[in-house]
């Protein structure tokens, strides 16, 4: 019989609503509760599977905001895959170490965690008569500047080995620098399987041996879009390993951008917004679909879309509604007048008082300074957690400033051409 695993990262259970933009409370719960879910469909996977094992590298947890709640479910997952006779094999990452329950849970006896000495775990011997063993390492803190390859035992002679590893490896985009290391590094060592964590996009980074990013099996974010899973790995009798990704996550989040050019009547405008939307439900196999919709191009509606903000997002939530399954976290307006920017002499003192306010107002330095500093103001009287999540840095709170000062314009001169132009809300 072959040996079969499981392998996923990066659950974070439990963690926090991170989007101020899930302001229905329906899909913010269908949110808060998909780690969990997450979880519950992973282990549903491994006992239809009848897997050998699963392996989980790192950050179970979300930090110091886990309770012992969360870690109680767990152990009840956890127990499942216990009664069943499937071995769990986890190491701790940055995240977990920040957690208080870590240490605190008691586990099924299936269950083992990687402590900070890595040492060989044999998980199966193969018909063939080759012994299969898990190598990890867990770590008490949560920065890890240096490689932990060093520490990691060499391979056997005839056996399979496979290493689980929480690791930024060389670098990557919006995650901090942690246990680096390169693939080429990781293939030298020897090992047959690397199951990685750490970074939440999938990637196979390399086959022979292979080196495996399973990316997060749930986002939270529209920053942590695209459908998610794990891996199902398989190891022949032969030692020929074979991988397939499954899909996992309850929710998928998307970005989606509509071009309006050439429409001019609201009815139209829906119409397209409920096609797309139907198109990206059937693309998805997840049970909800959560977009941030952009609407851009030359349309006559610009100015109506800024000005009625609310029906806008009331009608097309309804569309979203009328489709099931999805759901629309924030709609973007990126339109404009069919006639702004083409160099004709524009009638319309609204027009006229548009173009001057892009030329003249928004790039004006004191403009900028003024806007900026009512940002500021506002950043005060927000909770602490709030502030760094909208203004980590002062980068941040100058792209706030800038899109308060281009979106406050295009309101405000929305609502002077729906008054110039005679139109009701």
């Amino acid at each position: 019989m072959p040996f079969r695993f499981v392998h996923t990262a990066d659950l974070h259970l439990d963690s926090p609503l991170r989007s101020l933009a899930l302001r229905n409370a329906d899909l913010a719960e269908i949110v808060r509760g998909a780690t969990r879910q997450a979880l519950v469909r992973i282990v549903d996977l491994c006992l239809a599977e009848e897997v050998d094992a699963l392996l989980i590298a790192g950050d179970l947890y979300d930090g110091s905001q886990t309770s012992m709640n969360t870690a109680l479910f767990l152990a009840g997952e956890l127990r499942r895959l216990d009664e069943a006779g499937i071995r769990v094999f986890i190491i701790r990452g940055n995240h977990d170490a920040q957690s208080q329950v870590t240490n605190e849970l008691t586990l099924p006896p299936s269950t083992h965690v990687f402590k900070g000495r890595s040492k060989p775990v044999l998980a199966k011997t193969l018909e063939s008569g080759r012994d299969v063993y898990i190598h990890g390492m867990s770590f008490a803190s949560p920065h890890a500047p240096e490689s932990l390859l060093p520490s990691f035992h060499r391979p056997a002679v005839d056996t399979i080995n496979i290493g689980m590893l929480h690791t930024s490896l060389a670098g990557a985009a919006g995650h901090d620098l942690y246990a680096p290391c390169s693939v080429a590094e990781l293939q030298a060592h020897g090992f047959d399987y690397w199951a990685l964590g750490h970074v939440h996009q999938h990637q196979v980074h390399a086959s022979e041996p292979f080196v495996v990013m399973p990316g997060m099996p749930q986002g939270r974010d529209i920053n942590e879009a695209g459908a998610k899973g794990v891996m199902l790995v398989t190891v022949s009798d032969e030692g020929r390993l074979t991988i397939e990704e499954r899909a996992i996550g309850l929710a998928t989040f998307e970005r989606m951008s509509l071009e309006l050019t050439g429409i001019s009547e609201w009815s139209d405008m829906l119409d397209a917004v409920r096609n797309a939307f139907l198109r990206a439900r059937n693309a998805y196999a997840a049970d909800h679909v959560i977009l941030r919709l952009t609407l851009t191009g030359a349309t006559p509606l610009a100015w109506r879309l800024r000005r009625d903000g609310d029906l806008l997002q009331a009608e097309i939530d309804n569309v979203a509604a009328g489709i099931g399954g999805c759901w629309v976290e924030k709609i973007e307006l990126d339109c404009r007048n069919p006639d702004a920017g083409t160099g004709t002499v524009m009638a319309d003192p609204v027009d006229e008082l548009a173009a001057l306010v892009s030329s003249d107002v928004l790039p004006a330095h004191g403009y900028r300074q003024d806007v900026r500093a009512a940002v500021e103001e506002l950043l005060q009287q927000l909770p602490p957690e709030l502030r760094q999540l909208l203004a980590p840095d002062e980068a941040a709170v100058e792209r706030l400033a800038f899109d308060a000062g281009v979106s406050g314009a295009a309101e405000v001169l929305a609502h002077l051409h729906g008054s110039a132009g005679g139109g009701a809300r």
